[in-house]
């Protein structure tokens, strides 16, 4: 069997192109042997049944997965502008080994292999992309799924594959025009509805999406043409509780109890245009051009109103009495589960969180291959995000300041959901609430409340050449390419004080300002006052008064990469007595120059400074396949691997001063400095990989069972730690002369690693291969198992964000004579989950395990009238399956977050002419 022409001509032509090329979807698609065994087999074979829809889309993972030379997994579209989910970071997140964290109820971030989005990479056509997060890792519905045609998950790496990660590479790929044959016209449309209701005034309960697209070939089909247009309008709606923490140590004394609440109800509303277009064009036989372009608007607002109350810290006044609590044995002690908080003062909150952000993306790829041995590409990338954030929060309570206003003598009763509370006040009494600085948290100014704005700008360019020559025996092919990517990053924020204007310390909210009030019934809370911040900032009763602390410029950063990858990479294919034997060897090398500019503070005075560093990465890599006639596949991949820092670890926004503690120096001379921020040396983490991977394949080819083993020895990993640091190139603090330039940084370092293991089985199993009568249903999914033993700076076992030990998904369906029905779950055990902190700044807690149900049943016309019609039926989260975080003890009753979406529902159509 010759595997060189099963892959070109298979359902894997884009597995192929970037095996060969390194660049999915390039023209070597378009290859396509007339005598390939495949294209014969399918010809002489006349009893095959074609499949379309879901069944479809899984034979076409399938395919992918058989045919590629590394471990993937894939998700593709059932008909043009049509994943089989309502989100590509859904679609995502129901492939074996990887799961998604929420956001606002929509799946957000991927992680792979149990770990999270900051271990793996992401490209769009092949081609690396900035992001609308602070960080690398890409949120997935800045992509809407209307444009996206498949989705491939590279678990392992090969040389050839620029921009892998550490974890898996996730390729985003849309349409290419002429390998689609067919002049294609869709549109399609759906409504949506969140069953947890419109929960703040002015926001909506039922949303709506469209989108059209558009696919022909002109010019005896040497040129083709691809357009898609996606508009998205949809509320998503929250409920959450939320604790500051938990006070006591649990001695009887003094039993855990909740800190302090900020809970919101949160109502959304995505708005985002997402358009995409690509031209081919055979501009002779042997030469192919590929345009791509891609836009996205993205507009994310989030109306967020509730109440804070200090609790159990005792501040601001509030007292709380443990003889008079409920207090039960836990797993740390006494937990006071029930109980009374007295003289509590509570600011009502009415903030705005604005997320807009506009993401360009495009490329062109010139690619020669005339048939012969010789073959190339030339590709230029390029890809664009700016983004706002804007976080605008606005207090209002009794009075200004702690022990001034009225008070509150507060129920309270804790359990595994959270805290709920019998107040006797009533927040929604606007002759009782006013605008002001409740508790003083402004000190000597009234601070009705913050401004922060943070301006993201990310940018990156890519460069890329290679070339592939066939050859004889146990090699077939050798490749050769190098690739220079830039990329800069940079966050700038832009944050005031809000003020009552005039100098007032309290401000009544006019009544024209007022909208219903909005209810914390779910927490026994009731109605508080509702306004609209930016209408009481517009009318002049609340002023901004720019924040000019050291604190604002030190989250800054500017941040710019620059990455020369070379790679060489051999082919082999080699039959042998039942089957054939395929693989590479290679080695990609990648020079790195990092740089960080921005402002550090000697001893509190700004100074300007830009720090760097520039190191190459050697990663070799080799991937066995063993493809036997009996359709087992076995799969051996070796390889190194790494993942770069977060951008804004590398802030050189450092903080330093003379520290005299001799016992302290690293070099035992004092005095000498010392500081923290961030670190702009920081290395990648670094791994040597192996996987294993036993393949059964049946039912013609549309069955798999797959068995996965993989192993990573981290041999350097990051984590925050103190480290020694020369501030040689730095300003010295003023004052006292440090006797040495050679101190100490806290921040994030690389440190000593540890082990990551684990193993997944997966399965796609059509019922008909074993019971006829049951033909039109079937199953598929996985389950991952993954531990982890990774040590920090000190030597302490350390948990790796967003790592679950286990997940799992799958889906039952059933697709036969037009009707299509299937329920799908998925779960991940416990994980590290990124929040957004104090000041818009991303931190990090512990999240409990959930399991997520879905289901769709839907019709597809093939005659009459109208046939192309295709209709369905989406719901999602039907268990109203909560997103929970926890505090930093076992104690299941210790919630810090617990945030309910409710259920919901999607009606749709596509329509194919």
């Amino acid at each position: 069997m010759n595997i060189r022409n099963t892959l070109r001509t298979g359902a894997s032509t884009t597995a192929f192109a970037i095996a060969t090329l390194a660049l999915p979807g390039v023209a070597l698609a378009q290859d396509n042997p007339a005598n390939s065994e495949q294209e014969e087999a399918q010809e002489a074979d006349e009893s095959t049944i074609i499949v379309t829809g879901f069944r479809q889309a899984l034979d076409t993972a399938v395919s992918e997965k058989r045919f590629n030379d590394l471990i993937v997994e894939s998700v593709s579209a059932e008909d043009i502008g049509r994943l089989p989910d309502a989100s590509i970071g859904e679609s995502i997140a129901r492939l074996p080994g990887v799961t998604s964290q929420r956001l606002n109820g929509r799946a957000n971030v991927i992680a792979i292999r149990g770990l999270g989005p900051d271990f793996s990479q992401t490209l769009l056509n092949g081609r690396e992309q900035t992001s609308t997060s602070d960080n690398r890792a890409v949120e997935f519905d800045q992509y809407p799924a209307e444009i996206v045609n498949q989705v491939v998950v590279y678990k392992t790496p090969s040389a050839s594959l620029v921009g892998q990660g550490l974890v898996g590479t996730i390729d985003v790929r849309t349409i290419r025009p002429l390998e689609a044959g067919e002049r294609v016209l869709a549109i399609g449309g759906k409504g949506s509805y969140a069953d947890i209701g419109a929960l703040n005034a002015g926001s909506n309960e039922f949303g709506y999406r469209i989108n059209g697209t558009y696919v022909d070939q002109f010019a005896d089909d040497t040129m083709g043409i691809a357009l898609a247009v996606a508009y998205t309008n949809e509320p998503y709606q929250l409920q959450e509780f939320n604790a500051w923490g938990y006070a006591g140590n649990g001695d009887p004394g003094s039993p855990f109890v909740i800190g302090g609440n900020k809970s919101f109800v949160t109502s959304t509303q995505l708005e985002r245009l997402g358009f995409n277009g690509t031209f081919q064009a055979e501009l002779s036989p042997a030469l192919m051009l590929t345009v791509d372009g891609f836009y996205s608007n993205f507009d994310d607002e989030s109306t967020k109103r509730g109440i804070e109350l200090p609790l159990g810290f005792g501040a601001f006044g509030t007292t709380f009495d443990p003889s008079t609590a409920t207090v039960v044995d836990g797993p740390f002690g006494g937990f006071a589960e029930a109980g009374t908080f007295e003289n509590v003062e509570g600011v009502v909150r009415n903030d705005i969180f604005q997320r807009q952000a506009d993401l360009y993306s495009g490329g062109v790829n010139l690619a020669w291959d005339d048939g012969g041995r010789f073959s190339a590409f030339a590709d230029f990338g390029y890809s664009r995000t700016d983004r706002n954030e804007l976080s605008l929060e606005s207090y209002s309570g009794t009075g200004y300041n702690a022990g001034v206003g009225a008070t509150d003598t507060i129920g309270f009763v804790s359990n595994t959901e959270g805290t709920s509370f019998s107040p006797m006040l009533d927040y929604s009494d606007p002759n009782q609430i006013v605008l002001t600085d409740p508790l003083g948290w402004g000190g000597s100014r009234v601070q009705a409340g913050y401004f922060n704005n943070r301006i993201l700008e990310d940018e990156l360019f890519q460069y890329r050449l290679g070339t592939a020559y066939e050859l004889d025996g146990f090699f077939s092919a050798v490749h050769v390419g190098v690739a220079y990517t830039d990329r800069s990053k940079s966050l700038t924020p832009d944050e005031f004080f809000i003020l009552p204007a005039n100098g007032a310390t309290e401000v009544s909210i006019p009544s024209e300002l007022l909208l219903r009030s909005t209810d914390l019934g779910y927490l026994g809370l009731g109605p508080i006052v509702s306004y609209d911040a930016r209408d009481v900032i517009d009318a002049g009763l609340l002023v901004l008064d720019r924040n000019t602390s050291n604190d604002i410029p030190a989250k800054a950063y500017s941040i710019s990469e620059e990455l020369l990858t070379g790679y060489v990479q051999l082919d082999i294919e080699q039959d042998f007595d039942g089957g054939v034997f395929t693989g590479n060897v290679g080695v990609q090398a990648i020079r790195t120059d990092q740089s960080s500019s921005g402002i550090a503070f000697a001893a509190g005075e700004q100074v300007d400074i830009t720090l760097g560093d520039t190191f190459w990465d050697v990663l070799p890599s080799v991937s066995f396949t063993a493809r036997f006639d009996h359709d087992l596949v076995l799969r051996l991949s070796a390889s190194r691997q790494i993942q770069r820092p977060q951008l804004d670890d590398l802030r050189s926004a450092i903080g330093y001063g003379i520290n005299n503690n001799v016992a302290d120096s690293p070099t035992g001379q004092a005095p000498f400095i010392s500081g923290g921020g961030g670190n702009p040396l920081l290395r990648p983490y670094r791994a040597n990989a192996m996987d294993i991977n036993i393949e059964q394949y049946f039912a013609g080819g549309s069955g798999v069972v797959a068995l996965q083993f993989f192993y990573k020895d981290i041999v350097s990993y990051i984590d925050g730690s103190r480290t020694v640091f020369d501030y040689a190139g730095l300003p010295t603090p003023a004052g006292q002369t440090p006797v040495t330039t050679i101190g100490y940084l806290d921040s994030e370092v690389n440190t000593g690693g540890g082990d990551f293991y684990g193993a997944e089985l997966s399965a796609t199993v059509p019922f008909d291969a074993f019971i006829g009568a049951l033909e039109g249903f079937g199953v598929t999914g996985g389950v991952g198992y993954t531990k982890t033993k990774i040590e920090d700076a000190n030597g302490n076992v350390d948990q790796i964000p967003g790592y679950s030990e286990w997940v799992a998904n799958g889906t039952l369906y059933y697709e036969r004579g037009g009707f299509n029905a299937r329920g799908s779950v998925r779960y991940r055990s416990e994980f590290l989950a990124d929040f957004t902190g104090f000041g818009g700044s991303p931190t990090r807690r512990l999240a409990r395990a959930e399991t997520i149900f879905d289901a769709q049943i839907g019709y597809d016309f093939d005659t009459g009238a109208l046939d192309g019609l295709s209709v369905y039926l989406q719901g999602q989260n039907l268990t109203n399956a909560p997103f929970v975080s926890q505090f930093n003890v076992p104690e299941p009753r210790a919630v810090i977050d617990y945030q309910e979406y409710g259920r919901r529902f999607l009606a749709g159509f596509t329509y194919r002419f």
